[in-house]
């Protein structure tokens, strides 16, 4: 454009924040890192780093992703991109703009603290905050973003391993929603929905620590939506 000059506009910097979730003991987990220097230093935060020149935004979300948790492929992992965060004082530092992500691990290792982190760690999520910039507002926005999608998408599927059962999935909705719901009912609605769930071939079963028999084994199907959507029930205080 003529007449433009790029040095008119001051410069900031663009990162990563990385809301990372996994189910560990019955129980919601966040992925966090103790900063081990100012700003913040021996806060927790949510995992994340500036983005890189050559790097567009998911890339460097991938690149931390694999930094943090030690994984050396996560392409096959959930990842979507949360939203923009961009407050002039979120940061001391500096003016930093930062593309946020929701991540969803299966079966998540322990992880590997990178960068400025002192440490990294799986803390429940009920007691992670508070934490360090503006990162308890990213990880509730995360987490609603996640409880929504499960009403109408099979991403539920994305907490499970290759192989699970009908009960372990149930367990993915209980704990991200925080309440409990009837197995008949939601078997029923599952094994409704077409696409969302399909059987192991050969009649596979596990045992689940009960005193039945051992529970079928699925696997995630090749929908992307549910049709209708599994509802949420409405929390006490909250109309529906």
């Amino acid at each position: 454009m003529q007449g433009y000059d790029k040095y008119a506009y001051e410069p900031f910097a663009v990162t990563v924040d990385l809301a990372v979730l996994t189910l560990r003991g019955g129980a919601l987990h966040v992925l966090l890192v103790e900063r081990g220097q100012e700003p913040y230093a021996g806060r927790w935060a949510l995992p994340g780093g500036f983005v890189l020149p050559d790097e567009s935004a998911e890339t460097a979300a991938r690149r931390e992703l694999a930094e943090e948790t030690g994984l050396e492929d996560v392409s096959g992992l959930h990842l979507e991109q949360l939203r923009t965060y961009s407050e002039p004082d979120r940061d001391p530092r500096m003016r930093v703009v930062s593309v946020a992500f929701a991540a969803l691990l299966p079966d998540a290792p322990e992880p590997h603290g990178g960068g400025d982190a002192a440490q990294a760690r799986w803390l429940p999520y009920d007691d992670a905050r508070p934490l360090a910039f503006d990162h308890d507002r990213i990880l509730a926005d995360a987490h609603e973003r996640v409880g929504a999608k499960l009403e109408y998408t099979c991403l539920a599927t994305a907490f499970c391993p290759p192989e699970f059962t009908l009960g372990e999935l149930q367990q993915v909705y209980e704990t991200v929603w925080g309440t409990g719901l009837d197995r008949p009912n939601f078997r029923r609605k599952v094994l409704a929905t077409p696409g969302f769930v399909e059987p192991v071939p050969g009649g596979a079963a596990r045992l689940t620590g009960g005193r039945g028999k051992p529970a079928a084994l699925y696997r995630a199907g090749p929908a992307t939506t549910l049709h209708p959507p599994l509802l949420r029930p409405p929390r006490e205080g909250r109309s529906a």
